[in-house]
């Protein structure tokens, strides 16, 4: 078998031996650091860093919003997943979209479903963490109440989109004030954010004589039932919009297992179906089909395979990813090594499949009857429509064996902020479909299917990296990448990181209209003329890149060593992310 040195990189490597911790801003980061230092886990690290970057990325991320998490706890010995993500309204219906908007999942409060992050912030510290809430938030405090500088990237996003922030009032407020964008240096500060975060703050220390557990409880149930639960419900009735006191009254996250595959011995796991996690261990399933590690990385091969097998895992999203208490996911087969085999088989080297490839077949593989993978299928028209920004993404290691890894997501400009609270509500309605027969059609209670997707690998039962990025359709297409540089060309994390990558746009997006690009093949520019001149020639549509694209996603990712006891960690130049060690 051949041996790549791994390449000298744009950023130095992070190494520590005690804890690690990578998020999308420097504060984040430090925030989680502190924690860990004053005696916190990785949970109760990664929650403040979580909570700042709801602080820190208000543009991309929301209170309010998502925020998926898969953990390692090393007191339970599990790998455990937390949704994350909000339900549907129960009078929302595919209906009203079809017949009252046109075919249309407009931005504004009607496509909003559960607020979940809270929650999702909330069970992870009282299941798994060891800190109070007032701990672990008050990083997060502090920077809404007395403000942080305005960074080149958040001002960059507020400007660009500054039309669509304006049309609601709230929004404005907090992203325009004065009624302009914020300058670059300028302290940047959201007091209604910090008064929220202190609301449920006190509502645990008035429940602390009830023990921890029991105090953090109360904490959410001053948001999902109480007094911030009747603002909420209040003003999207005044908006005319589907959410209520009852649906935020019996919404709550899921706690479950995960779901993954072995390669090459290591465990590799993401959240399940409702999300597009699964993407990443079912190219995984192909891959291990072939000896990647044989062929050259960064060279025409190693785009050309990795390009084929994303759209063979993209197809089978298409068709079978969805809520799993609303459609029968198969997702045993779809990873099953011997499903993988079958896409093997339809892969070609010399040859890229024109658009988006017909889904296979997977319910043999898991002793379900055999059903053509024709069925119901039909080709989507191709059309192209940009999509909103969002998302964002952390990850901790400590000393303990834990680890932690959420992508916090939801953006500014897909619905108002509601007045006196200071966050958004999960908009996440957009990543539904309209389409009766697809998996993730709108329904009453049901999950839309998420783009934010965080992961985490083990072997031989302990935590042996946590990575994950924002990037919308990208991220899991930029989580293979990097997996396959560290597990494959033995890379450190951030070489694999900071590779030239390649994101695929042959299928259609997740975002509503869900555009599809058939063959569209995005190449970062520093990836070679002549690799991209073959690429063209196997069929790919090729679009450059610059050298460092961010739309090409940006990871994070700590890999623990435990033969010499270290922790790597890498930061993705391609946004302004940064990853600090102990």
């Amino acid at each position: 078998m051949p041996t790549y040195a791994s390449p000298a990189t744009f950023r130095p490597q992070v190494r520590g031996t005690r804890f690690m911790a990578s998020s999308a801003h420097h504060i984040a980061t430090t925030a989680a650091m502190t924690i860990l230092q004053n005696g916190g886990n990785a949970i109760d690290a990664g929650v403040a860093a979580g909570l700042c970057i709801n602080v820190l990325e208000p543009d991309m991320t929301s209170l309010g919003g998502v925020a998926p998490i898969i953990l390692y706890s090393a007191r339970d010995d599990a790998v455990r997943v937390i949704s994350g993500l909000g339900t549907w309204p129960q009078a929302a219906t595919r209906e009203y979209f079809v017949e009252e908007c046109g075919g249309d999942i407009p931005p504004g409060v009607r496509r909003c479903v559960m607020p979940a992050a809270v929650d999702a912030w909330l069970t992870a510290v009282m299941q798994f963490g060891t800190q109070s809430l007032a701990t672990v938030a008050a990083p997060a405090i502090s920077l809404a109440e007395h403000g942080f500088a305005m960074f080149e990237h958040l001002q960059h996003n507020i400007a660009e989109d500054a039309e669509a922030l304006s049309r609601w009032p709230s929004t404005a407020a907090v992203f325009l004030p004065g009624g302009r964008v914020p300058q670059i240096g300028e302290r940047f500060v959201q007091k209604d954010v910090a008064r929220t975060l202190r609301m449920l703050v006190e509502a645990e220390e008035s429940a602390a004589n009830a023990g921890r557990e029991k105090a953090i409880e109360a904490a959410r149930d001053r948001f999902y039932k109480g007094d911030i639960a009747e603002q909420i419900a209040r003003f999207y009735q005044e908006e005319d919009g589907f959410l209520t006191l009852d649906d935020l009254a019996s919404f709550h996250v899921d706690v479950e297992a995960p779901v993954g595959v072995n390669y090459r011995g290591y465990d590799v796991y993401s959240c399940g179906p409702w999300c597009q996690g699964p993407i990443v261990p079912a190219s995984l399933a192909i891959l291990n089909g072939y000896d990647v590690a044989a062929i050259p990385p960064q060279s025409v091969d190693y785009y050309h395979l990795i390009a084929e097998v994303l759209k063979a895992a993209c197809a089978d999203r298409h068709r079978y990813y969805g809520d799993p208490k609303f459609v029968d996911v198969p997702i045993r087969g779809l990873l099953n090594p011997a499903y993988g085999a079958t896409w093997q088989a339809r892969i070609h080297m010399d040859a890229a499949e024109p658009g988006m490839p017909e889904p296979g077949n997977p319910w043999p593989f898991q002793g379900a009857p055999a059903v053509p993978y024709t069925d119901n299928y039909t080709a989507p028209e191709p059309f192209h429509a940009d999509v909103e920004r969002d998302t964002s993404y952390v990850c901790v290691v400590d000393d303990q064996g834990n680890a932690f890894s959420a992508t916090p997501s939801d953006g500014a400009t897909g619905s108002p902020i509601v007045p006196g609270l200071g966050f958004l509500i999960s908009n996440r309605g957009k990543q539904s479909w309209l389409e009766a027969d697809h998996p993730s059609a709108i329904a009453p209670g049901k999950r839309p299917r998420l783009t934010p997707s965080p992961g985490l690998v083990m072997r031989d039962g302990r935590v042996y990296a946590a990575y994950g990025c924002p990037g919308n359709d990208a991220q899991p297409q930029a989580m293979l990448q990097t997996l396959v540089n560290v597990i494959d060309y033995d890379m450190t994390p951030q070489a694999a990181i900071e590779a030239p990558r390649i994101i695929s746009f042959s299928f259609p997006r997740s975002d509503h209209p869900h555009s599809y690009d058939p063959g569209l093949l995005m190449v970062e520019g520093r990836v070679p003329d002549d690799v991209v001149a073959e690429l063209e020639r196997r069929g790919h549509q090729v679009t450059r890149w610059p050298d460092w694209e961010p739309l090409a996603a940006a990871v994070c990712m700590a890999v623990v060593d435990d033969e010499h006891g270290v922790i790597s960690g890498g930061s993705d130049p391609r946004r302004p992310t940064q990853a600090i060690a102990w």
